[in-house]
């Protein structure tokens, strides 16, 4: 595949549970999620310059972009198979392009910093296992920004836009539900109506109200059900963010099969063109 050139879309995907990929027995019961995250990568019709992965795993005091050229790996996961803590992701890092995420925000008036030694977790490694299993493409992680303020992590994403045009494929890496305790069948209404809202708000309100629902998202139905906390969500505003006038387009959507959970994933703005 070509590198891509034109402007790129946003998307915030459901990267499912710890290091699935590497894992033989999750291959059934996560198989619709890998063909989204495939087909995500094969409807780019290219490879992007460089991914950009805003993980829900990684919370640092103010927006940091990971800068390292060859980051290691973070294992942010428990009791997983030995061999899961041994798995390596080789893709080179973007230290040019954390430096430009740096220079973005901080033009926008958002503190940010660089952090040459932080890893890939899960949030980042596992779904792009699948999207570019030849770990071709250099990978990067913007961390949240401690406080969770919905507002906040909308604001970076607006002030990340120019990166779409930069060849910079924008991913949120968190999950549309997020309640570890809950499983099962207690998880099918409330997971069911908090997806439902999002759909609604995503896809059927205009901008401007889309925003606005987003940043009030604690009086969706089952919001803190869904979101016991909001770092699995926070990605979703980054972004939607960068590209906030865009149309949204659901790209995976799955009922009851992980963990009992409805989860989905989303696309911010056109595909690219020939």
């Amino acid at each position: 595949m070509t590198t891509l050139s034109t402007r790129l879309p946003t998307f915030f995907i459901s990267h499912g549970g710890g290091p699935w990929p590497y894992m033989p027995e999750m291959r059934a019961p996560m198989a619709g999620l890998r063909a989204s995250l495939e087909g995500i990568a094969h409807s780019l019709g290219g490879l992007p310059r460089a991914v950009l992965s805003v993980s829900a795993h990684w919370e640092a005091p103010r927006f940091t972009a990971m800068a390292g050229a060859q980051p290691p790996m973070v294992y942010d996961y428990h009791g997983f198979p030995e061999h899961t803590y041994r798995v390596h992701y080789a893709a080179p890092g973007a230290p040019e392009v954390a430096g430009r995420i740096a220079a973005l925000l901080q033009g926008a008036g958002i503190e940010a910093a660089l952090d040459s030694e932080r890893g890939f977790d899960h949030g980042t490694f596992a779904p792009l296992a699948v999207m570019y299993p030849q770990a071709q493409v250099p990978v990067l992680q913007l961390s949240l920004k401690a406080g969770y303020d919905p507002a906040e992590h909308l604001a970076a994403g607006r002030a990340l836009r120019a990166l779409r045009d930069e060849g910079v494929l924008i991913l949120g890496s968190g999950l549309s539900f997020h309640n570890l305790r809950l499983r099962g069948p207690a998880a099918a209404a409330p997971s069911q109506a908090f997806d439902a809202w999002l759909h609604q708000t995503l896809e059927a309100s205009a901008p401007a109200e889309r925003s606005a629902r987003l940043l009030a998202w604690e009086q969706a139905p089952a919001a803190r059900t869904a979101h016991p906390s909001e770092d699995h969500l926070l990605p979703l505003m980054v972004a939607l963010g960068a590209a906030e006038d865009e149309p949204a387009a659901t790209v995976f959507h799955e009922a009851g099969s992980f963990m009992g959970w409805t989860t989905s994933s989303w696309r911010f703005g056109a595909l690219p063109t020939a």
